[in-house]
């Protein structure tokens, strides 16, 4: 039985919402920051992805890095999102609350790996 992979679950479920909340705003006539939180938000899950085959320790914690600050990234442009009115408090809050825990996640599987 194949060990369940959290970060790897999450991160990919979080860049589907990604997508859909891209193409919402595609819809807004959004075009510049929705194109920046689709790279950052889906980038997250497929550095978690590089991380599984990782070549060393060192290069695993150096993926799950860069995931980390795709993910400070992504916080980033929800802000602004939502701050400039193109999501509302509901889309903004859902899909937050979601970035917070890969972020969680991701800086604690960073912290583990560095400590062993």
């Amino acid at each position: 039985m194949e060990k369940k992979n959290v970060i790897k679950e999450k991160s990919f479920e979080f860049a589907v919402e990604i997508v859909y909340l891209y193409r919402v705003l595609i819809e807004r006539r959004e075009f510049v920051l929705s194109k920046q939180l689709l790279r950052s938000g889906t980038s997250i899950g497929s550095n978690v992805r590089e991380a599984e085959q990782a070549e060393s320790k060192a290069d695993f914690i150096h993926k799950l890095a860069i995931s980390l600050k795709e993910a400070n990234e992504t916080e980033y442009w929800l802000d602004l999102l939502f701050e400039t009115k193109f999501i509302n408090e509901i889309e903004y809050h859902t899909i937050k609350v979601k970035n917070i825990e890969i972020l969680k996640l991701l800086t604690s599987i960073i912290n583990t790996s560095k400590s062993k």
